[in-house]
């Protein structure tokens, strides 16, 4: 097989493919095989049907069609790996000549999207300023955390008065659209100002005393009738109020490991401190991958955009909203940007990921999901989505490796050593250029081989079904 390649842009390229009648020889035959255990000829039993004949029953036409078909992929695979491209969503392909008689070539041309070649500024010592650590921000913080711990040890007390914000009340629901009673629910437990249920909820149950009802009209949240206005009436059954327990030494041994409250406030401390010294970071990586982004031109195939947002909006049966698709438009370039380049320094830095490596990203993937970790990376696995996690992952390290190399210092010019919160390239983690609301960029493959599981390059075995290729045959 002979192959050439023609760039046609900076993210599109043509494929030229010629392949000998030898070579096509094994799918033509296979394709006999095939039709002849199809048809019904008799005086022949099933699959022992002479070419000859099928030739007369179906035609020349439709065999050659079919084993044009089955052999596209494998050339193509061989073309792309020949060539050393990596495309990007699904090819054109244009079969130009059909080998009518043996002897002649099959020749067909491809297009299709690759990922970009892209020059990598220098990314040594990029100098990155990020805020200082406050220590009033830490205190606030201390005091929020040491509230929530006594919140979660607090107890529910019977008050003799009417409801406020923070109480915790037993309800009775009714919703009602005209005369017909849409749903009802009793005994639900409510915090008041949680607004965790229906609009307007809140507001009416402030005020109100044990046994007392309300009135009053909000949209309905969930099932057949969403979106509707419907008439609410709120029964109050009970009003508690939390009560939270002294702050001393018995509640440092109630709520921790700490035997004594100051041990417990120091432990409380250096959590703060902590997660402030990790705002930093996280705030040092944006940075980084800003200042990246800004120095690299990154070409950007439009037309896998395109795929990727229409497919986005489809989900949200939002096909027709012009200013949202502006905006998915350009989450979807800066995402595609974000990987490309991060992609581009994995190897540069010939960045690799060990299986401890990868599984810890998976269990991580997994909480975020609330799934179990064995049914999520077992999910992942038979949606063919491993080597797509390898390479978030590998972008990952690969944008920690340049965090290493920066130049971080606060604003107070104190140089700032990441390396001190002795954390994982995960746990600083990367945006992906944003998350379209929701739509989950990674889970789009693109590329046919996947050399690297680039996120935006697909799956298939022979980097296209066959199926793709039958519009545009000239058998």
């Amino acid at each position: 097989m002979k192959s050439a390649v023609e760039t046609l842009n900076p993210t599109r390229v043509k494929l030229t493919v010629e392949v000998p009648f030898d070579e096509l020889k094994p799918s033509l035959d296979a394709a006999y095989k095939t039709i002849g255990s199809q048809i019904n000829v008799p005086g022949f039993r099933a699959g022992k049907v002479p070419a000859r004949i099928i030739d007369q029953r179906v035609g020349r036409g439709a065999v050659l069609q079919e084993a044009v078909n089955e052999a596209l992929p494998h050339f193509y695979g061989q073309a792309v790996e020949d060539n050393k491209i990596r495309p990007l969503g699904q090819p054109d392909v244009n079969v130009t000549e059909v080998p009518a008689e043996p002897g002649q070539d099959l020749k067909f041309t491809i297009e299709v999207d690759v990922r970009p070649a892209l020059v990598l500024p220098d990314y040594e010592g990029i100098p990155i300023e990020v805020d200082v650590l406050d220590g009033e921000a830490v205190g606030t913080d201390v005091e929020s955390r040491m509230t929530a711990l006594r919140q979660r040890f607090g107890t529910l007390t019977g008050v003799d008065r009417v409801a406020a914000k923070g109480d915790f009340v037993s309800i009775d629901l009714t919703a009602s659209i005209g005369e017909e009673e849409i749903d009802t629910a009793k005994g639900i437990s409510y915090e008041i100002g949680s607004g965790n249920m229906i609009d307007g909820l809140d507001d009416a149950l402030v005020a109100m005393a044990a046994q007392e009802s309300k009135i009053f009209t909000a949209p309905l949240s969930g099932g057949e009738h969403e979106g509707k206005d419907a008439e609410i009436n709120v029964t109050v059954q009970s009003v508690k109020e939390r009560v939270l327990p002294e702050v001393d030494d018995d509640f440092a041994q109630l709520a921790s490991e700490f035997d004594t409250l100051e041990e417990l406030r120091t432990d409380i401390q250096a959590q703060a401190e902590r997660a402030k010294k990790m705002e930093q970071g996280v705030q040092a990586r944006d940075k980084v991958l800003e200042h990246l982004l800004e120095k690299t031109e990154i070409p950007i195939p439009e037309a896998l955009v395109e795929a990727e947002v229409t497919q986005h909006l489809e989900g949200e049966s939002r096909l027709e909203d012009d200013e949202h698709r502006a905006e998915v438009a350009e989450n979807t370039r800066t995402a595609m940007r974000s990987q490309f380049l991060l992609d581009a320094i994995a190897e540069k830095e010939q960045v690799s990921v060990g299986q401890p490596e990868l599984i810890e990203y998976l269990v991580m993937s997994a909480q975020q999901y609330g799934m179990d970790p064995n049914d999520f990376a077992k999910a992942v696995d038979e949606g063919g989505q491993i080597p797509a996690m390898v390479a978030e992952v590998a972008r990952r390290k690969a944008l920690a490796a340049v965090l290493e190399k920066a130049n971080i210092v606060d604003t107070a010019g104190t140089k700032i050593d990441l390396n001190e919160l002795n954390i994982g390239s995960d746990a600083l983690g990367y945006d992906e250029g944003h998350d379209h609301e929701g739509h989950d960029h990674e889970g789009h493959d693109h590329e046919g081989h996947d050399h690297e599981g680039h996120d935006h390059e697909g799956h298939e075995d022979a980097h296209a079904k066959a199926a793709d290729f039958e519009a545009n045959e000239q058998v």
